[in-house]
């Protein structure tokens, strides 16, 4: 394949991205780099490999090839499992978790058996390890589990002790764990959403952000598929951008302004939160309106209304917007009351 000078150029600004000190500029580049796929993948292997760079450089290139998924990249995301960061480890751990069920499947196997055995490396990489695996068959995990059982660890042998660590796919009545968290975005939705909302509210912090990204638009198809049950579904979105909020993700902030834009009604409170902790500029307009349209007699309007007011005031500081500000002037036209909240 001829790469155009043009992709080599985007490609580097986006690699540069990845190793920005800045959280929101490397998920933004993640996304970006997720799409570009495989004309990207010597470079972001090329950074997963370099020991130089710092830990979270390497863990948004290798959540972006657990992104892409090509398998030209298993063999770097192997050796990056047994990076001495924790950080790194377990992000490799993540990526090569896609590859369990291809027909590169057996070396991923391996190296995360060896990797969930070895007592030398930290229980969160082995629990990481183990959680990656749960996704396969009971029978291929039996000798696993019973070498574990008795582990010097009470972390590790508690986690394979649990029902939800031997089967955490995602089945109605069953609790879901992070390998069928992951499972479910990529396959069926369980019909229970308060299921899913308890699983991402356990696990999401250990699920890589593109796919709580994509969760979120899976979230948004079954709330257009099933209205009946619309509002239990919306509450799942809000804990996914709870979840990428805390990670100070903005890779589903355009989700955040385009729902608080179209909503008639309250949102959950996760909206607004999520709000507060990542919001921006362009954000305040949708604030500002939903804030009007919340004046009237409805009950539910006060409380509504100084969530609102609070995430206004929240992202207005944090972005330094004075009355100059062409936002605020249209807002303070269109929207006036807002500025008046105290």
């Amino acid at each position: 394949m001829v790469i155009k000078a043009s992709s080599h150029t985007q490609v580097d600004a986006l690699i540069a991205d990845l190793q920005s000190d800045r959280p929101a500029t490397r998920e933004a580049a993640i996304t970006r780099l997720t799409v570009i796929g495989a004309r990207a993948l010597e470079r972001l292997m090329a950074l997963t490999r370099d020991g130089r760079a710092a830990p979270a450089s390497r863990t948004a290139a290798l959540r972006t090839l657990e992104a892409i998924g090509d398998p030209r990249s298993l063999e770097v995301i192997l050796t990056a499992v047994d990076a001495p960061d924790e950080e790194v480890a377990a992000a490799a751990v993540g990526a090569a978790r896609v590859f369990l069920r291809t027909s590169r499947g057996a070396a991923a196997t391996g190296r995360l058996t060896a990797t969930a055995l070895d007592r030398r490396r930290a229980d969160v990489i082995r629990a990481a390890a183990i959680r990656a695996l749960s996704e396969l068959e009971p029978s291929t995990l039996k000798p696993l589990y019973a070498a574990l059982l008795n582990d010097p660890s009470p972390a590790i042998a508690a986690l394979v002790a649990r029902p939800s660590a031997r089967a955490p796919r995602a089945t109605d009545g069953v609790e879901i764990g992070v390998g069928g968290l992951a499972q479910a975005i990529e396959g069926d939705l369980p019909s229970d959403p308060a299921a899913l909302r308890d699983a991402v509210t356990r696990t999401g912090s250990a699920v890589s952000l593109p796919l709580l990204h994509r969760l979120v638009e899976r979230i948004r198809e079954r709330e257009a598929a099933a209205p009946e049950r619309r509002a239990d579904w919306m509450r799942v979105r809000g804990a996914v951008h709870a979840a990428l909020a805390n990670r100070d993700s903005r890779l589903a902030l355009y989700d955040l302004r385009e729902t608080l834009e179209s909503s008639t009604e309250p949102l959950p409170v996760e909206f607004l939160a999520a709000l507060r902790q990542i919001g921006d500029a362009s954000c305040l307009e949708a604030i500002a309106a939903a804030y009007t349209r919340a004046m009237g007699p409805q009950e539910s309007g006060d409380w509504w209304r100084r969530h609102l007011a609070d995430a206004f005031r929240t992202i207005r500081s944090r972005e330094r917007m004075t009355r100059r500000h062409a936002v605020m002037k249209r807002i303070e036209k269109r929207w006036p009351a807002i500025l008046e909240e105290r």
